[in-house]
């Protein structure tokens, strides 16, 4: 399926694994790209060293494209740009700051630079740091979050009436009838989390993987908007944050409550009781663990048969 994205990034399919923290080890990257799609390592839960590790055997469990994601709120922020640069790494998603201030560094040293965002404002920011391309990633998405509450189905055409830069969505989206309905707003291709999450290759503890495919409408809600904004399944540690924010508790509190390493010790360690469990809204519709080169084809198998139903009339459109 060749168009703007794939060729992007010289992949098979327009469809990118999230760079999710705690659940994107080069297990998952690696089956990702081999079955036609963007792997991608997430950075955000890597020290440096680790980082450096993980890059080194995505490369020998795949000849094909992969990249990282890295949140520019890292606190080793330098050390991991000399290490995407040391070990020559040609895609680079980023989020969660300025755009302007890695991008042309990363693309002089021979990388393909895309930034994440929740708004409007943010993508016209991108379009003026010079991004390869933009990822608009809407409410329903998992993990941290754009305040403004936008859903996809609002923010995809929102971002595309606003630049013609290349364009992916994400947010909600684990089926292949979700992706074409993306693209018709105009997108031209799509992020997805949350699915990859319930993969055999995520690095997720196999506790959260349980969770996630056992979870229910209602199941997780945005909190923490006065620190950052985080999508959570409701478990004790959510129900003890809800009920500090409703009663008015201000950062310091929250902080608190937060603590340190507490998406570790829910998604990678297995505490479901205590951990901090990041995840999309699209979970209530996920109900099995399966290989990510199963995945990928069920979500393109989906798509072709859609866009026929369409074409056909099915829908007398």
């Amino acid at each position: 399926m060749e168009n703007i994205i794939s060729s992007l990034f010289n992949i098979k399919y327009p469809i990118i694994q999230g760079g999710m923290v705690w659940c994107s080890g080069y297990k998952l990257a690696a089956a990702v790209s081999n079955a036609g799609g963007l792997g991608l390592l997430g950075a955000g839960s890597m020290y440096p060293e680790i980082l450096r590790e993980q890059i080194r055997k995505t490369k020998a469990a795949t000849q094909l494209p992969f990249g990282v994601n890295i949140p520019l709120l890292y606190p080793d922020l330098n050390d991991i740009m000399k290490i995407i640069m040391d070990e020559g790494i040609e895609i680079v998603f980023t989020s969660a700051g300025n755009p302007k201030t890695w991008t042309k560094t990363l693309q002089q040293n021979g990388a393909t630079v895309v930034h994440v965002v929740a708004n409007t404002k943010f993508a016209l920011k991108c379009e003026e740091a010079g991004v390869n391309a933009i990822v608009a990633e809407g409410f329903e998405a998992g993990g941290h979050n754009g305040r403004e509450e936008t859903t996809t189905l609002a923010l995809i055409p929102q971002i595309r009436k606003a630049t013609q830069m290349p364009l992916m969505a994400a947010g909600g989206i684990a089926t292949g009838s979700a992706m074409l309905a993306a693209m018709v707003l105009g997108a031209d291709g799509v992020q997805i989390g949350t699915r990859f999450v319930a993969s055999e290759e995520s690095s997720a503890h196999e506790n959260f993987k349980n969770v996630v495919i056992q979870a229910t409408e209602g199941s997780t809600f945005l909190a923490l908007k006065k620190l950052v904004p985080v999508r959570l399944l409701r478990n004790k540690f959510a129900s003890e944050i809800e009920v500090a924010e409703l009663r008015g508790a201000q950062t310091d509190e929250l902080e608190l409550l937060l603590g340190k390493a507490r998406a570790k010790l829910g998604m990678y360690e297995g505490n479901m009781t205590e951990g901090e469990l990041e995840i999309g809204q699209v979970a209530a519709l996920i109900d099995s663990v399966k290989p990510a080169a199963e995945i990928i084809n069920e979500i393109m198998n989906e798509y072709r048969l859609a866009k026929s139903e369409i074409v056909g009339n099915k829908y007398d459109i």
